[in-house]
């Protein structure tokens, strides 16, 4: 059987030269890899007592919906500015060249509900962590962050400091 590992894609020198992309279309559009990333990421969460998942667009969708579904827990969206209908709470954050602002409805999270957070990647960290404070912001307390792929080079979990995080996969490098 193969690893899951294997069903990633490395694109050389993109999207600039020296950069090792990691591709999970690859993962998602094998039904075995898609399988086994669900498998390897819910057993994370082996053990740990929750409410909600809560996963930024878009493929925090993909991979924290079939979670929760799953575990039998709601999913709570993390969208980006002005795409949820009713009244949202937000947070900007800081990309590679900029900002951005993700935001949340304002009912989502029920104060001392206990939330993990699934995303596909962690690579800086910048978006995670402003959902770990939206999250906060509306009461919940988040027990759990994880991702099926981590770049460690980017040193993300150095913005999550304090929170349990975990990834399936690690690639040293950016």
């Amino acid at each position: 059987m193969k690893r899951l590992e294997d069903y990633v894609r490395t694109i050389p020198d993109f999207p600039e030269p020296g950069i090792m992309f990691r591709d999970v279309t690859s993962v998602l559009q094998n039904k075995v890899g898609l399988k086994l990333a669900i498998e390897k990421m819910q057993e994370l969460l082996d053990g740990v007592e929750f409410d909600v998942i809560v996963g930024p667009e878009s493929r925090g969708f993909i991979f924290g919906v079939p979670i929760a579904y799953n575990l039998n827990k709601g999913f709570i969206p993390v969208r980006k500015k002005g795409k949820l209908p009713c009244e949202t709470v937000s947070m900007d954050y800081d990309l590679e060249y900029g900002q951005a602002t993700i935001e949340m409805h304002k009912d989502a999270i029920k104060p001392g509900q206990k939330v993990v957070i699934v995303d596909d990647l962690i690579a800086t960290g910048g978006t995670i962590e402003a959902i770990t404070k939206l999250v906060e912001m509306l009461g919940g307390e988040v027990v759990k962050i994880i991702f099926l792929m981590e770049l460690k080079g980017l040193n993300g979990r150095d913005k999550l400091d304090g929170y349990d995080v975990e990834a399936v996969i690690q690639y040293d490098g950016k």
